[in-house]
């Protein structure tokens, strides 16, 4: 059964008087008068999601009575009524490693309709699209005053041929907006800028509608504005072009997991060990898949700085989004950063009548529970390889010990055999402290009188929009440095310092503090606007250190204030990774090595050689707020943003031309026409049965898109570095992965390609190998188009929490591109499920407690999987036959993670793009 404009959902439309405007909006308790069904105690996140349905049906959509009515079954149900709903975020938010590769499916998908007789011109963003360049900037120079200058240089030099195919997209398509670079990370811009809380529009008689704020983006922490009460979370850059194109985001509804918050911080801890504690907690109660909403007496005290640094790590613990319902502290944070009376005016207003305001008695029904007295948090970090090894400051010396030991695979010390180095990084001297093993490695670096050892902290930055969005740990940052410059210390000579802040806002409060001069003196320059070392555009060490490193094997730390610490992403010289607040990054920078006991022992000596500890350098937290309220200003918003999209003389002195189509350059090596749409025919194929496959890659837990697709730096040993120096590039000009984006020749080349990657078909080998069809071994893409040139299918198989991390697309475009036709594995992370299907490949997982060890697979057995073909359905489950090398035979129980009929759809036509672009050409 559906409903049109007229039936029940239509009336639920009313009327907002703010101020002397008038608003129409969409009553949710309107649908309750209307025998729809009791909606008061759904959590307000899931609330904004019932607006969306009751909203477009009136538009013009069509609806079930059962979709409007399940809402009120999963209050009833207790938090669980996983029906498929048809959600319609109002904007995308983009990046410009992700978003340069949507843009180019859109350019391609352009020419793929005028291909089947179609308009072009269908191919524009039907919602409104923000794209933030703000992944491109590496850190070549540090530590001087012209880092921000010279990396700026550097980064138009790298990336121009992406810069003006961007500024091309930006004229050529409609409702799509390029911030340049040197602005700020998106989401940072987005939450200090973009984002409104609740959205107007005009609708089709022209009265102006009061709805909601809510997006998808091409970066996984999108989930940062929910903090602002704004839902959105990250999709793949396929999902993101499918909704600006008018295309539902296909979803369950979810679950939605209460965290109450209680108490207040202590003194000394922050935001980042706050939200460190909260990943942990989530990662343990399992919140893949679901809501996380936020509730409790603490957050009355908790600034909204603060939430959003919790609601960005949502992908960290796993959730959709990590929401904060709107409160007076909303409203204090819309006024603080520069949005108009009349908006906040409106905020107020629609979340009060509309039920999504948090007041006294809010307490909906949720899923599940669970509570943290903020006063128990303490000072943390996380690592050395997971954002969720929460580790407390007391234990990091200790902790780092075992994993020294664990890789080196050395017994734990005992107390009489422990050492740690002298504090100019040379000989061990014993005394009998938590710290180096007799079993540690050391190397001197040539023309310095210092040397390296297991442990050293090469890297310290301060960075991300995890935390650069937080006046509040930005300015305790540098007050850290201010009291360490005041004292004489500084920076270890061996540390390579950064600070890339997430706006021009923070640059701008930093300096009128007057603590950019000290964080400058400690080594903590300027050195761009941007994500840097979060996303592995760490740049590269001096060559002397890095030599170091790599000749005696030494496991080197970077400490970073970011979200991200996987293996292999920060940096290729740099083994274990460490998050922690960003006044902890300074201190790590001084103390220049993660054996020291920050909490019992010296950082370093003052200038009259008397011992300096964590404690004589760290402001109270007094200290930090009274200088937040005194310098952070409306005013400091309202002109850094006056102009976002205008940008620097450098970015308007990019030259494009003006072209319905693009003109792809054929000797580009960062733009190359994609395949996905070469060929295809006007109808929609069929879902076949897998036949014969060969197993390309035998994977274990935990891997992560960037396992599957590196962001960071390659050699031109790699078929990625191969492939350039063919098309004669230098490896000084290879910059990333990552901005390589736009060209599937160097992508398909670099998956799988992660340096610290395992394949278990390969004992004690690790980044991109496999085994090729000859049975030797070889990189994953030469195997992958061998077994292509053979007409063999090929499977992946993987552990728990496959496809963990960052929402990149292309883990999923270059699985497809190598000729996977499935994944098999014991669970999926959410993005990047969704990504596999939306490019037609298939998710499995394992079903009665099988996996890859019980079933003794070693990489070489023949895979077949039927029940694909005909009367395939969501969750199906399928029989998995395998044959094995010494000629034994098992069938096994397989479960489609397709799990949706619109997803059936998606597979039917190869991929999401490929059922737009077919509906699109046909309408």
């Amino acid at each position: 059964m559906t409903i049109e404009i007229g039936t029940d959902t239509a009336k639920t439309r009313r009327q907002l008087a703010v101020g002397d405007k008038t608003y129409g909006y969409y009553s949710i308790d309107a649908a309750t008068q209307a025998g729809l069904g009791d909606f008061s105690k759904l959590p307000a996140s899931l609330k904004v999601v019932l607006e969306n349905l009751l909203r477009f049906e009136d538009n013009g959509r069509t609806v079930s009575v059962e979709d409007i009515k399940a809402f009120a079954e999963w209050a009833e149900k207790g938090g669980q009524n996983p029906r498929e709903i048809a959600y319609r975020p109002a904007r995308v938010l983009m990046q410009d490693f992700t978003g340069v590769p949507a843009v180019v499916d859109l350019a391609a998908m352009r020419d793929g309709i005028k291909a089947l007789g179609g308009d072009p011109q269908k191919i524009n963003p039907l919602n409104p699209v923000d794209l933030v360049i703000d992944h491109s900037v590496m850190i070549d120079e540090f530590g001087t005053p012209r880092a921000f200058q010279r990396n700026v240089e550097l980064e138009y030099e790298r990336n121009m041929e992406r810069y003006t195919f961007l500024k091309w997209g930006q004229n050529a398509f409609n409702n799509f907006r390029v911030v340049p670079p040197g602005t700020g990370i998106c989401h940072q811009v987005n939450l200090e800028y973009l984002a409104q809380t609740v959205w107007t529009d005009t609708d089709q008689n022209g009265q102006e509608i009061a709805y909601p704020d809510t997006l998808v983006g091409t970066d996984s922490h999108t989930t940062m504005v929910n903090g602002l009460a704004v839902l959105g979370w990250g999709v793949g850059g396929i999902e993101a072009e499918a909704a600006m194109l008018g295309q539902p985001v296909s979803m369950l509804i979810p679950e939605v997991v209460g965290f109450k918050i209680t108490g207040a911080l202590k003194e000394g801890v922050t935001a980042t060990d706050l939200v460190l504690k909260v990943v942990q907690m989530l990662r343990k109660h399992g919140v893949v898949g679901k809501f996380v909403e936020f509730y409790g007496e603490g957050l009355d005290h908790m600034p909204l700085a603060d939430r959003a640094t919790i609601a960005n790590m949502a992908p960290e613990y796993g959730a959709t989004c990590g929401f904060f319902p709107i409160d007076g502290e909303t409203l204090r944070y819309l006024r603080q950063t520069g949005r108009d009376e009349d908006r906040i005016a409106l905020v107020e207003a629609y979340a009060k009548e509309n039920g999504f305001w948090r007041g006294a008695n809010y307490a909906p029904v949720y899923t599940s529970t669970l509570e943290l007295d903020q006063g128990d948090v303490v000072p943390a970090i996380s690592g050395p390889k997971r954002p969720q090894d929460h580790v407390p400051l007391t234990d990091s010396a200790r902790e780092f010990n075992k994993y020294i030991c664990g890789t080196r695979d050395l017994p734990e010390p005992t107390e009489k055999s422990e050492k740690r180095w002298n504090a100019d990084g040379g000989a061990p001297a014993p005394d009998h402290l938590p710290g180096h093993h007799d079993g540690y490695k050391q190397g001197s670096v040539e023309g310095q009188d210092y040397k390296l050892h297991d442990g050293s902290v090469v890297i310290a930055s301060i960075t991300s929009c995890t935390n650069t969005s937080n006046p509040y740990v930005l300015m305790a940052a540098g007050l850290v440095a201010r009291k360490a410059r005041a004292l004489g210390l500084n920076r270890k000579p061996w540390v390579k310092t950064s600070l890339a802040p997430g706006s021009q806002v923070v640059a701008e409060y930093l300096e009128a503090a007057g603590l950019q001069e000290d964080l400058d003196a400690i080594g903590f320059n300027l050195v761009g606007f941007g994500c840097t070392t979060c996303i592995g555009n760490s740049g590269p060490l001096e060559p002397a250190i890095s030599k170091s490193i790599n000749d005696n094997d030494l496991v080197a730390v970077s400490v970073l204030s970011g979200n991200r610490n996987f293996e292999g992403r920060i940096s290729p010289d740099v083994r274990a990774n460490y998050l922690a607040s960003p006044p902890l990054v300074v201190a790590y920078a001084i103390a220049g090595d993660m054996n020291i006991d920050l909490t019992t022992e010296p950082l370093g000596y003052s200038s009259e050689g008397n011992p300096v500890f964590l404690k004589d350098i760290w402001p109270s937290s007094k200290e930090v707020a009274n200088l937040v309220d005194t310098i952070v200003t409306r005013e400091m918003f309202q002109e850094k943003y006056a102009d976002v999209f205008k940008g620097d003389e450098r970015w308007q002195a990019v030259k494009v031309t003006d072209s319905e189509t693009y003109d792809w350059p054929s000797g580009s090596t960062y733009i190359q026409n994609p395949p996905y749409f070469r060929g295809m025919s006007k109808d929609k194929g069929a879902i076949h049965d897998i036949d014969n496959a060969r197993i390309l890659a035998l994977l274990g837990d935990m891997i992560t898109t960037d396992h599957i697709s590196p962001a960071g730096s390659f050699k031109p040993t790699t078929p990625a570095g191969v492939y350039l120096t063919e098309h004669q590039v230098a490896p000084k000009d290879f910059n990333s992965y990552g901005s390589r984006r736009g060209n599937h020749e160097v992508m398909m080349r670099g998956t799988f390609a992660n340096i610290r990657i395992k394949n278990e078909m390969l004992d004690g080998v690790e980044g991109g190998y496999t085994k090729g069809p000859d049975g030797k071994q070889t990189s994953i893409y030469d195997a992958a188009m061998e077994y292509q040139e053979q007409g063999i299918p090929l499977i992946v198989i993987g552990g728990i929490e496959y496809g963990a991390g960052s929402s990149r697309d292309w883990a999923a475009k270059g699985t497809n591109l190598l000729g996977v036709k499935a994944v098999i594995a014991e669970s999926f992370e959410r993005i990047h499920r969704s990504n596999l299907v939306g490019m037609g490949v298939i998710p499995f997982e394992f079903t009665n407690g099988d996996n890859r060890k019980t079933l003794e697979l070693k990489g070489d057995e023949v895979i077949s999987i039927d029940g694909l073909a005909g009367d395939f359905k969501p969750l199906s489950l399928v029989p998995c036959h395998i044959s094995y090398a010494d000629g034994r035979e098992r069938t096994i129980q397989l479960k489609a993670r397709v799990d949706t009929e619109v997803e059936i759809e998606y597979l039917e036509n190869g991929g999401v793009l490929h059922y737009v672009l077919r509906n699109l050409a046909k309408a």
